[in-house]
């Protein structure tokens, strides 16, 4: 398989606390077997005889809240496995009290050159009803930290709508972001997910929610805020100082294929969307009998891809080339959803600006709405 020139996705599924909202694969990091877990992420990637990348992303969980020696073994095993360049956009997220001048000086060795720290907010109370375990303070020390070894290119989460938020709250925070002169900042709508601590909150009406018109709001000050700022949104959640897009995630928007290795990553490679055992001994099981430890997989097929180009490129604030869609599927845009596109921009949601098309502000605000019409 050819493995030039594709993003790599590396799911370091382990955290010291689980956030209230979180329903990523993730597990309590007391009493996990991480080392094996290291041993067996070594081995997925060997099986899929990668060794270049376009780029690199070490996603969680919290990759940070590994210790030294175990942080030291990952980046150790991916370095021997894959080229990693200069130019490579090497990223790591991180929460901001696990970032100690060691492990960012060891991060830096190492070639990871982006940092994405979870902050979610600034403010304490906040924090502790979301269920972080960092504070304020740790934010400021972290970035501080982080320049001091050389990082030049830190995006900072953050998260709006969250219980008792209110809009002074989110202007507050995003003034605190924009004081830390960052390179990046990606800010997401608070969204509830089965199985979280706030799904059973919210189940239960103990969950003091801000509303959809204060959400709206929100949204929209965020997007105001950032823009005065010299951010430019290149997607709907996501804003970046000239030259800091986030490339890794570009290849999910831009709907190309990539590797994800670890338990419940995902990937995209041949044609087929897979997920891998979201159980660690089970995934530890399929890679030590020398199987992909793939839970299922899925043959994307050609209506399928051109739905999936629509959905997630129209998350990008630039939309869809007419042209690359073509050049793609051998089929006008226009003549592959005929009906779709005309409508909504009827209802002003789409919008076309030379060979784009693209949300407008008002789809902007009701975009998981516009995506479901594209779904055969």
């Amino acid at each position: 398989m050819n493995s030039v020139n594709k993003s790599v996705y590396f799911h370091i599924p382990f955290c010291n606390q689980i956030c209230h909202y979180c329903d990523f694969n993730k597990f309590l990091l007391e009493y996990q077997p991480i080392d094996e877990y290291l041993q067996s992420l070594a081995l997925e990637v060997e099986m899929s005889g990668v060794t270049s990348a376009k780029t690199i992303f070490l996603g969680g969980g919290t990759p940070t809240a590994l210790e030294m020696r175990q942080l030291d073994h990952l980046l150790k095993m991916i370095h021997e496995r894959i080229q990693v360049t200069d130019e490579i956009e090497f990223t790591i997220e991180a929460n901001p009290c696990d970032l100690t001048e060691e492990k960012l000086q060891l991060l830096r060795d190492y070639g990871v050159n982006r940092l994405s720290i979870g902050v979610q907010t600034f403010h304490d109370d906040l924090l502790n009803l979301i269920g972080r375990n960092h504070r304020e303070a740790d934010i400021y020390h972290a970035v501080w930290q982080a320049r001091q070894v050389g990082f030049k290119n830190i995006s900072l989460d953050l998260i709006f709508a969250l219980p008792h938020q209110t809009l002074s709250m989110v202007e507050h925070d995003l003034q605190k972001a924009i004081d830390l002169s960052v390179e990046h900042v990606s800010v997401y709508s608070l969204i509830i997910e089965p199985k979280t601590v706030f799904y059973q909150q919210a189940s239960r009406n103990q969950l003091a929610q801000p509303g959809e018109v204060i959400e709206a709001e929100m949204y929209q000050l965020v997007m105001q805020r950032l823009a005065e700022a010299g951010f430019i949104q290149y997607e709907i959640s996501n804003y970046g100082k000239e030259g800091f897009f986030s490339q890794h995630n570009l290849t999910y928007w831009n709907n190309e294929e990539y590797y994800g290795f670890g338990t419940g990553a995902h990937g995209y490679l041949s044609g087929i969307r897979y997920e891998n055992y979201k159980v660690i001994k089970k995934y530890i099981q399929a890679i030590q009998a020398g199987k992909k430890p793939i839970l299922n997989e899925h043959f994307v097929s050609e209506r399928e891809q051109m739905e999936e180009e629509m959905i997630l490129g129209l998350r990008k604030t630039a939309g869809i080339s007419q042209t690359r869609f073509f050049e793609k599927f051998g089929l006008p845009l226009m003549k592959a959803f005929p009906n779709v596109v005309e409508k909504l921009m009827n209802m002003q949601l789409l919008g076309e600006e030379g060979d784009y098309i693209h949300l407008t502000q008002k789809g902007k605000l009701v975009g998981n709405e516009v995506f479901e019409r594209f779904l055969g």
